[in-house]
């Protein structure tokens, strides 16, 4: 059969370097850090003392205080971002077929606030069960896309993916298929996290996956370079509107690019660690081009899964090497998590949408940070340190992976 093009129309971020797309963007180019001392509670105790989180954001600014009680912050998260890209995308609810427009969300976690929180109040009691009534619905990370569809009628496809970091990067590929069948005109699609918790940070400190540079935590999200020590955690999300291209362009939408395909494969080698030759990263770099249709050598840009740890960073760019040969060279490759830190089941959504406003924008986003050259990695890459570079993009990918060996990848297009 033929498939139908797709096409993004809409976008909405909700980030530690900006509470919108534009804000966003502006901090990209000019290289901003996300990361500061935890406000959220006191972190003197942790190992790790700071994050990357949102910045002057209140939510009763957008969601009546009586909604936002009944939802957890990473749903919250998403409403924000998800209302700004319906937006953006000009998508007028009473002129669509609701039955045909779908949610397609992911996070990797979902409403681990909720959970700690919960399961404190619980233990500081005499032993009676006192829970919230609102605890299941708030905590399951499949909740997001379901407000979403409640407040905008969307009777489509809904549901979370959940593959730890890949999260929503495999939510924007099946979004991507759902509409290529024939089986939705519109699906919103993204992801979030709020894992900034006392929760997320023991939790990750124990596994020694964090940078613990509290001296210092604007620099501390340095990846690529030698001295990196582990990644920051972020929160927030990041929201795109993806349509079928006739139906786009019959309402005259602005098209910011098309999404020409999507990779998917696995690692299946540890819990957390990256396979250190990179097989399943090779192999997803290498599926999503297959799919897409495309050669090595029409790809201009890639934003890297790049969290700054010692093994991940280097894995991956070995594999890049490996997939585009000489033409890795002249790639111009990046990691926006220098900036915004890790948000975990948002990661994919948010990079993309840096990705796709990089080929707007002409302007490729630094990789802040980078101080001391690691002899591992090869030094002919064009990795765009610490500056933004301006060039013509026609095509761009987005890798994300996650813990289980979970890989995607995402093809962008300029639309011809």
């Amino acid at each position: 059969m033929q498939l139908k093009r797709v096409v993004v129309t809409g976008l909405g971020a909700l980030t530690p370097i900006g509470n919108n797309k534009n804000e966003y963007w502006n901090s990209l180019v000019n290289g901003v850090s996300g990361a500061a001392p935890i406000t959220y509670f006191d972190a003197a105790k942790f190992k790790t003392r700071f994050a990357c989180e949102l910045k002057d954001f209140n939510v009763n600014d957008f969601i009546h205080r009586k909604e936002a009680r009944r939802m957890d912050r990473f749903t919250q998260y998403a409403m924000v971002a998800s209302d700004e890209a319906i937006a953006d995308a000009k998508l007028k609810l009473d002129e669509v077929d609701k039955l045909r427009v779908g949610v397609i969300w992911g996070a990797g976690i979902g409403g681990l606030e909720t959970f700690q929180e919960e399961v404190l109040n619980y233990s500081r009691g005499d032993g009676t069960p006192k829970f919230n009534p609102f605890f299941i619905p708030k905590m399951i990370a499949d909740i997001a896309p379901g407000h979403i569809s409640i407040k905008n009628g969307f009777m489509g496809p809904n549901y979370t993916t959940v593959s730890a970091c890949a999260s929503s990067a495999n939510a924007m590929i099946d979004a991507l298929n759902y509409i290529r069948l024939g089986h939705c005109d519109v699906v919103v699609t993204g992801g979030s996290e709020a894992a900034v918790t006392i929760a997320g940070m023991g939790g990750f400190n124990a596994m020694h996956a964090l940078s613990t540079r509290n001296d210092s935590p604007e620099s501390a999200s340095r990846p690529f370079d030698a001295e990196r020590d582990g990644f920051v955690l972020g929160e927030g999300a990041g929201a795109i509107v993806l349509e079928e291209y006739e139906h786009a362009k019959a309402r005259g939408a602005k098209i910011y690019a098309e999404v020409v395909g999507g990779g998917l494969s696995s690692d299946a080698h540890h819990m957390t660690a990256p396979h250190p030759e990179g097989v399943g990263v090779i192999a997803v770099m290498k599926n999503c081009l297959q799919n897409a249709g495309l050669k090595p050598e029409d790809v201009d840009h890639i934003n890297t899964h790049g969290t700054s740890t010692p093994l991940g960073d280097v894995a991956e760019l070995k594999a890049i090497s490996e997939v585009f040969g000489d033409h890795a060279e002249k790639i111009n490759i990046n990691s926006t998590k220098s900036m915004t830190g890790h948000l975990l089941g948002a990661a994919g959504a948010i990079e993309a949408i840096a990705s796709i406003l990089a080929m707007e924008h002409g302007i490729v986003p630094p990789t802040i940070n980078h101080a001391t050259v690691d002899e591992n990695i090869n030094p002919d890459l064009n990795l765009t340190l610490n500056k933004a570079q301006k060039r013509e993009i026609k095509v761009a990918m987005s890798n994300t992976f996650g813990f289980g060996g979970h890989n995607a990848c995402v093809a962008f297009k300029k639309l011809d």
